[in-house]
């Protein structure tokens, strides 16, 4: 295996013997001049193909303990789910564990309002959510809420339709563009689509649209209150919301209830406000 680039001292891209690009990871492995040729094989910890060139940058970043967990955790979860998930699923999922560790370790903590949803609509991958809380204490000792499951959760939920129909991909794909496309216009700013904030925010756009696509239309009154409320403290919030959930309804025949605006309120409010 020749060692082509060093990413940081425990990680370089490698070319094996087939001429396949790989990241590798070991101990040292990035520590000699490259390139040079890797003959002791049994320094390779971890190997990772058809990792897309965006996430190698967050890999001088991230501690190498959690990197080596949520692999771990991928590799339990495809066996658990029963099907592929996104070869960039263990550089993404171990990138928000390393936030959710320093956001724990500051005494933040976050209450997902979406919690319920999560566990009765995806309840395999929110199974799956919880034993990774309990894979990543077991190995750095780091005890994170329950709540952080649900995180955890839709990494799982988003990697598997990143695997999955292309059409589908292509269909979920333009209507989040058309989101983007339609939130900008209205604040009249540009969203940097690079930043986490956005992937972010792509990753509940993505939630909902499935969501849509599997569940019967359910109008609620449940969150009148709470609506109204809001559109009263944040009216341009709820106005963009409203025009987005005109979009879903008349190019893509997906209706939303006032749960589901609720939530693309808050989203809109918290994308907006960090471009900002």
């Amino acid at each position: 295996m020749r060692i082509v680039k060093k990413i940081n001292t425990s990680a370089a891209i490698a070319i094996d013997k087939n001429g396949n690009e790989v990241v590798v990871f070991g101990k040292g492995i990035g520590f000699p001049p490259v390139p040079y040729e890797l003959t002791d094989l049994s320094k390779v910890e971890r190997t990772f193909y058809n990792v897309d060139s965006k996430y190698l940058e967050i890999l001088t970043s991230l501690p190498s303990e959690i990197l080596m967990v949520s692999a771990e955790i991928v590799e339990v979860a495809e066996i658990e789910m029963k099907c592929r998930l996104n070869p960039n699923l263990p550089f993404t999922l171990a990138d928000h564990l390393n936030f959710a560790i320093s956001r724990f370790r500051s005494g933040l903590s976050i209450i997902s309002p979406i919690q319920y949803d999560i566990s009765h609509l995806y309840p395999k991958e929110y199974s799956m959510g919880k034993k990774a809380l309990k894979i990543l204490n077991e190995k750095v000792n780091i005890d994170l809420p329950e709540t952080e499951a649900v995180s955890i959760t839709m990494h799982f939920i988003n990697a598997e339709t990143d695997t999955g129909d292309l059409k589908e991909i292509l269909k979920t794909t333009n209507i989040i563009k058309g989101i983007t496309h339609l939130v900008e216009k209205f604040y009249r700013t540009e969203i940097s689509q690079d930043s986490y904030d956005y992937n972010r925010f792509v990753m509940h756009l993505r939630y909902l649209i499935i969501k849509l696509q599997k569940q019967k239309y359910e109008e609620t009154d449940r969150y009148n209150l709470i609506l109204r409320t809001l559109a009263k403290d944040s009216p341009e919030a709820y106005m963009c919301a409203e025009k987005v959930i005109e979009y879903l309804r008349k190019t893509w025949g997906l209706q939303c209830n006032e749960e589901e605006k609720l939530y693309l309120m808050i989203h809109i409010k918290r994308t907006i406000n960090l471009e900002r």
